[in-house]
């Protein structure tokens, strides 16, 4: 295993001879690097130009990439050292996107539309509302929560049911036929687009014949309000309830409000509602009892105010920032609108010292 000096092969003193051309490269000025390279490019009269085009060519092809990863990633040697096949994995490949769903696949039953009518001055957004079967509006039991609408083969529509959950009572085996004759109202709040005409523009109002749509069974979480607001997780139940909204997010926000869940009556509450301008508020007949009936203010705050609006302008954010949050752990808050809206509450309130848990959303 140990050889004398003098007994060295040629071959060996050829490769000795050659890193050592090399070592003088390495410590020759930049300058000379180049005109080194320049001299041996031109004693092989642009062979190496040409060949180095090719590596470049085949290196860049892809499935050459792939074969190289994978015999560097395959057992490089068998124990008698004979290389194993390598093997081009579809890892090496373009991955493949999966896109899912939103939820479950929705169960379709037809509804009949009793109401549609305007919900704002500006007529821009409507007022909904569909008679659902006894049976299947018990499965509503959490405000935040939503369906999906669609009529024929119109894309369906995702909304927020803004009525509250209602109060079904339970029923003996001999009154269950009898329950499931009867209906709920289901109300929503809708704002007109161009794809959803075939539900906002419906003539259909109090007192005419009633128009049938196809609705899933009800869908989402809702607000974890039970479990992040009234119940021990963190130590204490909340005493502040902080409400944020804009536009049609209001929907939601109302279910809450007029349910049980939030228990405002025990504790402080307030409602910042954003809209562009005072003829585009919602439910604004029913914040004087929000008020009054459940101890909710209502802050209106309008983005592009007209000259003889005298409340609150800006962006609810805004708002939130003037006004502060004088007890941040010891308070909760619900949102709902556009995103750029809520992440901005969302930040506010995380900063200000609110848990996270507590800051909750119905999607």
């Amino acid at each position: 295993f140990f050889r004398h000096p003098h007994t060295i092969s040629t071959k060996s003193r050829l490769t000795r001879s050659t890193e050592n051309m090399f070592s003088i490269k390495a410590k020759a000025p930049r300058k000379n690097m180049v005109c080194f390279s320049l001299f041996l490019a031109s004693l092989l009269g642009g062979g190496m130009v040409q060949a180095f085009t090719n590596i470049q060519t085949r290196t860049a092809s892809p499935f050459w990439q792939a074969t190289q990863t994978a015999k560097s990633s395959a057992s490089t040697s068998s124990p008698f050292g004979v290389r194993q096949p390598a093997v081009i994995s579809r890892r090496n490949q373009s991955p493949i996107v999966v896109f899912m769903g939103w939820g479950p696949d929705p169960i379709w039953s037809p509804v009949k539309v009793a109401t549609v009518r305007p919900a704002c001055r500006s007529k821009d957004s409507v007022f909904v509302s569909v008679e659902v079967p006894a049976s299947k509006a018990a499965e509503y039991s959490i405000p935040g929560q939503y369906v999906q609408m669609k009529l024929d083969d119109e894309k369906p529509l995702f909304l927020a049911i803004s009525s509250p959950p209602p109060e079904i009572e339970a029923t003996t085996e001999g009154e269950e036929k009898k329950e499931e004759e009867e209906s709920c109202l289901f109300e929503f709040l809708v704002k007109k687009t161009d794809n959803n005409g075939w539900l906002t523009d419906l003539e259909v109002f109090d007192g005419k014949p009633v128009v049938s749509v196809d609705m899933s069974q009800v869908l989402g979480s809702g607000f974890p309000i039970e479990e992040n607001l009234n119940g021990l997780k963190y130590d204490f139940p909340a005493q502040n309830i902080l409400m944020f909204a804009a536009g049609s997010g209001i929907a939601p926000i109302r279910a809450a409000i007029e349910s049980s869940k939030l228990e405002t009556n025990s504790r402080t509450a307030r409602l910042y509602y954003g809209v562009r301008t005072p003829e585009d508020l919602c439910f604004a007949e029913y914040f004087p009892k929000w008020e009054s009936t459940y101890g909710v203010q209502v802050v209106p705050v309008i983005s592009q105010p007209s000259s003889d609006w005298k409340g609150r302008t800006g962006y609810v954010q805004n708002a939130l920032e003037e006004d502060g949050i004088p007890i941040p752990r010891n308070s909760g808050a619900l949102l709902c609108g556009m995103k750029g809206m809520t992440e901005s509450v969302k930040t506010l309130l995380l900063k200000s010292g609110v848990f996270e848990g507590r800051v909750m959303f119905n999607f």
